[in-house]
């Protein structure tokens, strides 16, 4: 099997590297706490039995999560190159593997999370600033405010990785502050007492939901691997990526299990089965009615830190497709002056703004948990492969616990991916469809190269 390479010495196509274990691991911590820890807990109340179940189901998504981690990190170590997933599997499996998983990647992988934190953020942002009075339809607003923030973005990103990335760490380091305020305030000065924590509560769900909750927690953890994506741009990438990877996904769990300590402290169970705002009312309820519309605004400074991981994360990927010519020719191409992919950035930018018009997000968070579960597990299956080849072995930081911690991980995943298929049928062969139209279009692409070369 022939394996195509990208030439990292080649000076045109060499982005700088100027990312330390700070930026890293900040851009991984702000990739996973995007809109499902703010908006989630109320949903898992709906399938749950008792408000147990909904700490139990964060922290096994946490360690299915970690172990995803850990095994990313020899992946990274062994392949530490632009592109993430793309990359291993190209290597590991075959060039169309690849492709897939930055096709897909383009489409549900960047674009549409943007869209989803960028009309988050627009809610958020309109809630708290208290815009009922103006004379603009709310709907409109929201999204002119949503689109005013792609584009904001999408140009800070294009003005070099040094500007992006710093912004990235502030608005990281305000997301995690905020977090860490509103679960020790609201567990310290709040009314509520965490003797509520019970296994069962009337008006739940059952034991069998738990199938259906863990998919969206998963969802909620998606973005554990996300400093794989820039390893080209890393300091010292054999060092940066375990750490990067390792500690933000712990810091991730910490505060999950913060805010849902919180939440479950000052909401009883009834009152939060399938509601969505439920950091807002648990922080009324802790602190006073005047703070929901300061948590509105905090909140909304929080998904600007996701926003940004994921404009500047996604075009890495497209970047390392196209230098293998499997993605547009644009995608390859560094801006002279800032040293970013800038096509790329401005492309996905573009498709952000359409899927915010399109207004149908929400009907996908199913799909595109399903659609981006698929290549992880192909990614850490391909470390038992990547042993037995000796691929970078010189460079490998091995996991910690193998084989057992790569089969916790594949085995809890199937069974996510399996359950997934069984609840959401409809969403998960979209899923499907959607990664295998990028097979005639990769054959179609290698057609044409295999043609341009005779």
């Amino acid at each position: 099997m022939t394996i195509l390479h990208i030439d990292m010495n080649h000076p045109k196509t060499i982005p700088d590297r100027k990312l330390g274990i700070f930026s890293a691991t900040s851009i991984v911590v702000a990739n996973m706490i995007g809109t499902g820890i703010f908006t989630t807990t109320g949903i898992l109340a709906g399938y749950l039995p008792g408000n147990f179940w909904i700490l139990a189901c964060w922290f096994l998504g946490g360690l299915i999560a970690l172990s995803g981690a850990l095994c990313y990190s020899e992946l990274a170590t062994r392949m530490p190159h632009e592109g993430g997933e793309y990359i291993y599997l190209k290597n590991l499996y075959h060039p169309m593997i690849g492709f897939l998983t930055g096709w897909t990647s383009f489409f549900v992988g960047f674009s549409a999370p943007i869209a989803a934190a960028a009309i988050s953020f627009s809610s958020y942002i309109l809630a708290g600033l208290n815009t009922e009075s103006t004379a603009l339809n709310p709907e409109l607003l929201k999204t002119i405010v949503a689109i005013t923030t792609v584009i904001i973005f999408t140009l800070v990103h294009y003005l070099g990785i040094r500007l992006g990335s710093g912004i990235q760490n502030i608005l990281t380091i305000l997301k995690v502050l905020i977090i860490i305020s509103l679960s020790a305030a609201g567990i310290m000065l709040g009314s509520g007492n965490l003797n509520f924590i019970s296994f069962s509560s009337p008006e739940s769900g059952s034991l069998m939901g738990i199938s259906v909750a863990m998919i969206i927690v998963m969802f909620s953890y998606s973005g554990w691997n996300a400093s794989t994506y820039i390893a080209g741009e890393l300091k010292n990438p054999r060092r940066t990526l375990p750490f990067s990877l390792i500690t933000g996904t712990i810091i991730v769990i910490i505060l999950y299990l913060s805010i849902n300590l919180f939440i479950i402290k000052e909401i009883p169970y009834s009152e939060m089965i399938n509601i969505i705002p439920v950091v807002e009312i648990a922080a009324v309820k802790s602190m006073g009615q005047w703070i929901g519309k300061l948590v509105g605004l905090l909140i909304a400074i929080a998904l600007l830190s996701s926003l940004s991981a994921f404009i500047l994360i996604g075009p890495r990927v497209y970047y390392a497709m196209a230098l293998d010519k499997l993605f547009f020719p644009f995608a390859s191409r560094l801006h002279p002056r800032y040293k970013v992919p800038g096509s790329s950035i401005v492309i996905q930018g573009i498709l952000a703004i359409i899927m915010i018009l399109a207004g149908t997000f929400e009907q996908l968070l199913i799909y595109m948990g399903f659609a981006l579960s698929v290549f992880p597990w192909l990614s850490v299956y391909g470390l038992f492969i990547a042993r037995k080849k000796k691929i970078g072995a010189d460079s490998a930081v091995e996991v910690w616990g193998y084989p057992v911690i790569p089969v916790f991980f594949l085995v809890s995943s199937s069974a996510l991916m399996i359950a997934t298929f069984i609840h959401r049928p409809v969403e998960s062969i979209a899923a499907l469809i959607t990664i295998s139209a990028g097979i005639p279009l990769y054959l179609l692409w290698t057609k044409n190269i295999a043609k341009a070369k005779t």
